[in-house]
């Protein structure tokens, strides 16, 4: 039987074989007599577990060897607190505000540090990016945060920004929870870069930091230990018992990703080349229909979460059950925009977008 295909923007869908594998070990992993949640975090079973998925990760996005790969809770929503808790110094920290996720790192960080906005595109209803020619950066910025995939609005820098060529020194933090492993990262130009598992590595309760290591040991007094990076670096991401559950899934998905292959590429280069692949099939249709439309800017659309629209607002029920009827499932867009949203992660595949596209077409020319 063939499984619908999950559109939901986070906790999102896994690759099925990486869920067939995790059912079949459920009860006994390798033959150790336990599930992978029933074992202590510091027992040799696990350890293997951990550090084969810390090395995965590293190779699949060429993590360079002077950063620290962290395995941490809290989602990207904890980030937005324990960044400028380790990094800020009490200081003052520049944002680029794009959209939902970025606004919310720039008001939670306002509790520890001097938070200010260096450039925001709220003019434009977060449908486009602000020109980096055109951010306000301070020369005494602790550090500088963009959100590279706006997951609720749909708009993604195709290309890290490069501080040094704007005449900062600061270094770059990256929340790029939407879009990990779906494209490589320009490791040069960033000092720390985190994300939630829950969109394309894993189940929810798993977050993944990868920093700097010169940028570690600056932690702000008050911050709790089980959040000061450089303890949990030192610790083996083991300060405190860890999401051992999630670090496993991920470290699953890790594998699958590891096995992707588009004609020479693998891996998450392969899975970027299969990602745009994706997306510009979504897009075409939507540009060219008259009954959809999507608002954000050609040049920063996301490969992963594709927001639309019915012109006509009083079809979106009929809409959304026509599409459940078709096994296409959770493309109800965010209650903040509204319209619908399509997240078409790492572990949608081409037939999911065919599908989609498909059922765009025939819904289209029921409403002629």
């Amino acid at each position: 039987m063939t499984r619908p295909f999950n559109f939901s923007a986070g906790p999102a869908a896994m690759p099925e074989a990486v869920l067939q594998q995790a059912a079949s070990e459920m009860l006994d992993w390798h033959g150790s007599g336990m599930g992978v949640m029933e074992m202590s975090h510091r027992g040799k079973e696990f350890i293997s577990i951990y550090e084969q998925a810390e090395a995965d990760f590293r190779e699949l996005l060429a993590v360079p060897a002077h950063f620290k790969i962290l395995f941490m809770q809290g989602g990207g929503l904890a980030e937005n607190a324990i960044v400028p808790l380790n990094l800020s110094g009490g200081g003052a920290v520049d944002f680029v505000i794009s959209g939902s996720w970025s606004e919310k790192s720039f008001k939670e960080a306002g509790k520890f540090c001097t938070a200010r906005v260096a450039a925001t595109s709220q003019a434009s209803q977060f449908t486009q990016l602000p020109a980096a020619s055109s951010w306000q950066l301070g020369a005494d910025s602790r550090y500088v945060h963009v959100c590279s995939n706006e997951t609720i609005h749909g708009v993604e820098m195709h290309t890290l920004p490069d501080l040094k060529a704007l005449g900062c020194d600061a270094p770059l933090v990256v929340d790029f929870s939407s879009h990990v492993a779906s494209r490589p990262v320009d490791w040069s130009r960033v000092g720390l870069a985190f994300g939630g598992a829950q969109k394309n590595l894993g189940p929810a309760g798993l977050t993944v930091v990868v920093v700097r290591e010169d940028l570690m040991g600056q932690a702000l007094p008050h911050c709790p230990s089980a959040f000061d990076y450089q303890l949990v670096a030192r610790n083996d991401s083991m300060y405190n018992t860890p999401p051992t559950y999630g670090i496993y899934m991920a470290g699953l998905v890790f594998q699958w990703l590891k096995a992707q292959r588009e004609g020479a590429l693998s891996g998450v280069a392969a899975m970027e080349q299969r990602n745009a692949a994706k997306a510009q099939l979504l897009y075409d249709f939507l540009d060219n229909s008259q009954l959809y439309e999507n608002r954000v800017a050609k040049d920063c659309r996301s490969r992963m979460n594709v927001p639309f629209y019915l012109r006509d607002a009083s079809r979106n029920e009929a809409f959304l059950a026509g599409a459940k009827t078709r096994g296409l499932l959770q493309l109800k867009g965010h209650k903040s925009v509204g319209g619908m949203r399509a997240s078409i992660y790492n572990a949608m595949p081409m037939a999911g977008v065919q599908a989609l596209v498909q059922y765009l077409r025939d819904f289209e020319h029921t409403q002629a």
